[in-house]
């Protein structure tokens, strides 16, 4: 929907399905009634999740023709895409196998330009503007040295690049402007803002405009070019586990003159162990489930921070030294307790205030997907669940 902030939605990675049949099947049955719910009155945004199967299956004219008319039908229309989870994303381990394949393989190029070509059909007449989340290169761990890390990253880039050819293709056939939207997150090679920014500056900048001029493009043109097609996905939740504040992001941002494609409206869990450190230990373990990575960060008190790749492996490292946690697990936003556990709720209050008092993107995108490995006391139905994200967004953005 749209907002005095700009386009508002949720992100349907929450829904299982991934090939088109059965993931159109489920947006048939949730989103009328989330829309009847939200925005009764006005046109609802989707923030389209398609695994690379359902982009496949909706590149076939008449999946994507029948689509558009739903959409038309229920007064709804697609603005952002998220294109992160490759494959399967529900009901099966996923883990570091979010990443896979990686943007140093030729089959991460393909889905992402056909979700671009998907996204070029798709946003509405009047929107100039769309983009689509994904990850951030690869992920750390796979690279065992120094060497072969930074031949990943390079290989990365330069896959990035080619997608930023066909997005300027776009742009000058569909007038459209696409951009492919970066989603630092722990253990990624891109973790956090100075890591993003840096990479800007020493690979995409460097590798880009040289690649763009020997297409014909000045230096000034190339530099455009890049930084029109390739942009931040501002996820709440991992620059919160990273105990980054907006406002500092946001500022180092603007100075490079980098643009922000999307906020993910989400929220991490945050443990403060200064008081009954054994008790919420034991909550906490209640989170550790097999599905989805749950990298946590550390800080010490002295200020120093300590990194441990899943929950599992931070709960069995606890010691003294420890005084608080973030930990990457996207729980309700509209919670700021989870008993004697907290969550990063204040960085999603501060986030929004931040862009209301300046706006830094058209995009914003609920995305809570863990709703089937909550503990079964913070589940409940799933459109419900939405209904209430959504509602209370709504009531910070007003």
């Amino acid at each position: 929907m749209n907002t005095p902030y700009g386009h508002l939605s949720y992100c349907s990675n929450i829904h299982p399905g991934e090939d088109w049949k059965e993931h159109f099947a489920v947006l048939q049955k949730s989103i009328p009634e989330i829309k009847a719910q939200v925005c009764p009155n006005a046109p609802m945004g989707i923030g389209l999740r398609l695994a690379n199967q359902a982009s496949i299956d909706l590149s076939e004219p008449q999946n994507f023709e029948t689509f558009q008319q739903w959409l038309t039908t229920n007064e709804c229309y697609v603005f952002t895409m998220n294109g992160f989870p490759f494959g399967n994303f529900h009901h099966t381990v996923v883990k570091d196998k979010v990443h896979a394949p990686d943007w140093t393989t030729q089959e991460r190029v393909d889905y992402t330009i056909r979700m671009f070509r998907l996204l070029a059909r798709l946003l509405p007449d009047n929107l100039s503007e769309g983009g689509i989340s994904t990850s951030p290169l690869s992920y750390r761990f796979w690279w065992e040295t120094p060497e072969s890390l930074e031949e990943a990253t390079r290989i990365a880039t330069q896959n990035m690049i080619t997608v930023v050819e066909v997005l300027m293709e776009l742009k000058a056939s569909s007038g459209k402007i696409l951009h492919l939207d970066i989603e630092p997150e722990p253990d990624g090679i891109l973790e956090n803002s100075e890591e993003y920014i840096n990479w800007y500056k020493d690979y995409l900048l460097p590798l880009g405009i040289k690649h763009l001029q020997n297409k014909g493009l000045s230096a000034e043109q190339a530099t455009e070019a890049i930084k029109t097609h390739i942009q931040l996905c501002y996820d709440v939740c991992h620059f919160a586990v990273g105990f980054e504040s907006p406002e500092n992001v946001i500022a180092k941002l603007d100075a490079e003159q980098l643009k922000v494609g999307k906020i993910q409206i989400s929220s991490a869990l945050k443990v403060d162990f200064s008081s009954q450190a054994e008790e919420k230990l034991s909550v906490i373990a209640q989170y550790n489930e097999p599905v989805y990575l749950h990298q946590v960060v550390a800080q010490k008190h002295d200020g120093s921070f300590v990194k441990y790749p899943d929950l599992n492996e931070a709960i069995a490292g606890f010691n003294t030294d420890i005084s608080s946690w973030r930990v990457h697990f996207h729980v309700p936003l509209f919670l700021e307790q989870y008993g004697l556990i907290g969550s990063t709720q204040a960085d999603i209050v501060n986030t929004l205030n931040v862009h209301k008092n300046k706006p830094f993107t058209q995009h914003m995108e609920v995305e809570t997907y863990t709703w089937g490995v909550l503990p079964k006391e913070f589940q409940a139905p799933l459109n419900d669940s939405i209904v209430r994200e959504i509602k209370w967004v709504k009531g910070i953005l007003k």
